[in-house]
């Protein structure tokens, strides 16, 4: 199935007073994720993968223990990723995190402060590029994770709640090499925390 390369759902200056510029957008959306989406498709034409979905290609090409994923597995999974991460951001100076949301981290996590905390910490201490994740584990438990590279939750079963991109081209625009400074503003201020309840 071919990949696409969704349109974002805000306009790409619509995060620009919350600490991700249209500039950011427009290099993150416009040419890295159409990078994954059109080097993707160019992959699997013509393979066993050119008729699946891209959840059944990451679950199918991801190698447990490779030193380096596949070309395929790549390009699937940063298309999946960064169609999750659009999503899971949005506009608006004053977002509200649902009850039902806010009462899974004060169980999982003691309170939403240390949620917050250990989050960014993982995202702040992924060695290079990769991922942090707020995950729904396969016993239902909610966890934070970190993935490195290209890989998520879907390699292991899990359900992603919250995704952060810690690649630099995610934040060098805006945050230069501040990385812990990105993670705090991504929590504190772009999280679109409904999108992230819908997916408990």
């Amino acid at each position: 199935m071919a990949f696409e390369l969704p349109a974002l759902p805000y306009a790409h200056d619509a995060l620009a007073a919350l600490g991700m510029s249209k500039e950011t957008l427009e290099y993150h959306h416009d040419l890295h994720h159409k990078a994954y989406v059109d080097n993707g498709n160019k992959l699997i034409a013509g393979t066993e993968w050119e008729a699946k979905s891209v959840e059944e290609i990451i679950k199918g090409t991801y190698c447990a223990g490779a030193v380096a994923q596949s070309g395929i597995f790549n390009n699937a999974s940063q298309h999946w990723n960064h169609v999750q991460f659009w999503e899971m951001m949005g506009p608006g100076e004053d977002k509200k995190m649902p009850g039902d949301l806010e009462k899974a981290l004060v169980e999982a996590f003691g309170s939403v402060a240390k949620f917050k905390d250990d989050f960014a910490a993982a995202g702040a201490g992924q060695f290079g590029s990769g991922w942090a994740w707020l995950v729904k584990d396969t016993d239902g438990a909610l966890k934070i994770t970190k993935t490195e590279n290209g890989v998520n939750p879907l390699c292991f079963g899990q359900t992603a709640l919250l995704g952060c991109d810690v690649w630099e081209h995610s934040y060098y625009i805006d945050f230069r090499n501040k990385r812990p400074a990105y993670l705090t503003n991504f929590l504190d201020k772009l999280v679109n925390w409904e999108n992230v309840a819908s997916r408990l």
